[in-house]
């Protein structure tokens, strides 16, 4: 499968494809309303970054928790009762006179609920699609996601400054009950992918099998850490601008959305396995400009040139692929996703106490280091 057209003509592509941009619309603008929310209560750089970021930190305890049930669960009951409790959530979080507590307990569960999410939807997609088609199926809906962003971010600054980041909030709501819609009344009625009950000894046990494989390992690594270090330092954007943040998350959306198109459509196979180690190393080199303090087109031109080196996640994943089981397909990329989200929350989490302790600018040039030293360290094992 090279095509798109081949891709769109899959049954039961397009409404997943729907559901999962209705998904992204709303955390886009829900993550834009609660950083402004929380930055303008606390004035703290490190209460923003986790508010937009740190509930992916749950995402450890669903990874060593739920993830069987990735594989165990009817694909459309899940997804739709998962897009149901954010719709309901995120309502909440727009209440007036919520405490930031309050605010963080909710998006903390949240993000344990997510956890489930991830594994569900990529392993439907492994479903739908042959396996020479699930580079093309994944980068078409990551383009969704750099083009839903792109939009979502601009929409989201508008909102915020014409309804108030709570009027933005309840938006995100109606998206997350809609995109509920759209997998009820889209997606066929499909069994589970694997029998038996879902359980926290048995996701531990997949869990373990899946860690054991050497190669598996360097895989799950590179998809993880390099990446969350990096969201580390966009996690600061409305620390560094407040008021361009949304110019700045729209311009990385931009850039991810040029590297998928790029290696999920024109890339040979012949040459995929080479430029992995590059693209890792162009998503971290160019924020080592901020050590600078640049100005905005500057910054501009580095956070969008940064964004096409996501790209390597989608060779990453492909070659997880190829060394899983069928049946163990959802639970690894579930494992992916969750890993992904966690260290994306750790990493906005070190950015934000970098960034209180040093200065925000700083903070996202340590990042795109540690990102660096990273990448070249499992250059070697990923190789082999």
């Amino acid at each position: 499968m090279r095509t798109y057209g081949q891709l769109l003509r899959t049954p039961e592509f397009t409404p997943l494809f729907a559901a999962s941009s209705a998904q992204v619309a709303a955390s886009t603008v829900s993550g834009l309303a609660l950083g402004v929310l929380v930055y303008g209560a606390t004035r703290s750089p490190l209460l923003a970054a986790l508010s937009m970021f740190g509930p992916s930190l749950a995402q450890v305890i669903g990874a060593t928790a739920l993830l069987s049930a990735a594989d165990r669960l009817p694909p459309r009951a899940a997804l739709t009762g998962i897009a149901v409790v954010f719709g309901l959530g995120t309502a909440v979080l727009a209440a007036p006179g919520l405490p930031v507590w309050g605010v963080f307990a909710i998006v903390l569960g949240l993000g344990l609920v997510s956890s489930l999410g991830g594994g569900v939807r990529w392993g439907l997609l492994n479903e739908l699609l042959p396996r020479s088609g699930y580079l093309l199926g994944r980068s078409v809906l990551n383009m969704s996601v750099g083009v839903l962003q792109i939009c979502g971010f601009a929409a989201g600054g508008v909102l915020v400054t014409v309804l108030s980041a709570r009027g933005a909030l309840l938006v995100s709501a109606a998206l997350y009950l809609t995109e509920a819609a759209i997998t009820r009344y889209g997606l066929g009625d499909r069994p589970a992918r694997a029998a038996g009950r879902p359980s926290v000894a048995e996701t531990w046990r997949t869990n373990a099998r899946l860690w054991s494989s050497v190669p598996r390992r360097y895989v799950y690594l590179a998809l993880w850490v390099p990446n969350g270090l990096i969201v580390g330092s966009e996690s600061l954007f409305v620390s560094y601008a407040p008021e361009h943040a949304g110019m700045l998350f729209a311009v990385a959306a931009a850039g991810m959305l040029a590297g998928d198109v790029l290696v999920g459509r024109f890339v040979p196979a012949g040459w995929r396995g080479r430029l992995g180690a590059p693209l890792r190393l162009l998503l971290a080199v160019p924020y080592l400009v901020f050590a600078l303090e640049p100005g905005m087109p500057v910054a501009a031109v580095a956070v969008a040139l940064a964004s096409v080196g996501y790209a390597a996640s989608l060779l990453l994943q492909e070659r997880l692929m190829a060394l899983t089981p069928e049946e163990m397909s959802g639970h690894a990329l579930g494992l992916h996703s969750s890993g992904m989200l966690t260290m994306q929350g750790v990493g906005a989490t070190l950015a934000g106490v970098v960034a209180q302790v040093t200065s925000v600018t700083t903070a996202m040039a340590m990042m795109a280091a540690l990102s660096v030293a990273v990448t070249l360290a499992l250059a070697g094992g990923l190789r082999s």
